[in-house]
């Protein structure tokens, strides 16, 4: 079977050319289309960028401990980065669905995309074995790897605040969507992070929950550390 122009110039773009075209094609398959889809290879393509990219990170930046490694890590596989990798490689354009999830705007959550990113992982990973994903992740990967300084790394915001407190023997913060706005293809999340044992609650607005998360700790820590620089209620 001739394969679409559209696969072709996928290949030609992941740089990868597969011996077995249908699994490009059910890595590219939500699971509204039909049985076939790609949930099992999002499963795998995830284990197999996480391995290629702590490779790549143990090669260059060899000298960094293992928990600058596993930050950068999880910055760099997180759907944020996956999303842009599929914009860039224009995965929406060949995407199969159903005709009610594209008309819900599947084709632009990014999400999906971000899945179906990690489904291309890993056919490529069956396909052509590690070598092949592990060249995979290094064109999807390798340039921001290169460009980074560990110095320059720094924890996210939920984590810091979370050790923040545990360092003072607070209890974690809690997290719960205040309100979700706009179509599902380009929602707002507005989130509340809570310190219920400080009687504190700052909010974050984003166009992902974990990106509402991420600025509401930001917020509150920033209020914490004001509270605790002028001896507010931790000092009480």
């Amino acid at each position: 079977m001739t394969e679409p122009a559209a696969l072709l110039a996928l290949q030609q773009r992941l740089g990868y050319r597969f011996t077995q075209p249908a699994l490009l094609r059910r890595a590219l398959t939500h699971r509204s289309w039909g049985a076939e889809h790609n949930e099992r290879l999002e499963f795998l393509g995830d284990a197999v960028l996480s391995l290629g990219v702590s490779k790549l990170l143990y090669e260059r930046h060899g000298g960094s401990d293992e928990g600058d490694l596993t930050r950068v890590r999880a910055h760099l596989v997180r759907e944020d980065s996956l999303h842009r990798a599929a914009l860039a490689l224009g995965v929406s354009e060949v995407l199969r669905m159903s005709e009610g999830e594209m008309r819900g705007g599947g084709t632009l959550r990014p999400s999906l995309l971000a899945d179906a990113v990690e489904a291309v992982i890993g056919a490529v990973f069956l396909d052509g074995g590690c070598d092949a994903a592990q060249a995979l992740v290094q064109r999807l990967f390798g340039d921001v790897i290169q460009a980074t300084e560990a110095e320059h790394w720094s924890k996210d915001a939920k984590t810091e605040l979370q050790e923040w407190l545990q360092a003072r023997k607070l209890p974690v913060p809690a997290y719960r969507i205040i309100a979700t706005r706009g179509q599902a293809h380009a929602q707002t999340f507005e989130v509340e992070c809570a310190v219920a044992t400080l009687g504190l609650a700052e909010r974050g607005i984003g166009k992902s929950r974990r990106t509402a998360e991420q600025e509401a700790a930001g917020r509150m820590l920033d209020t914490l550390k004001a509270s605790d620089r002028a001896g507010g209620p931790l000092h009480s």
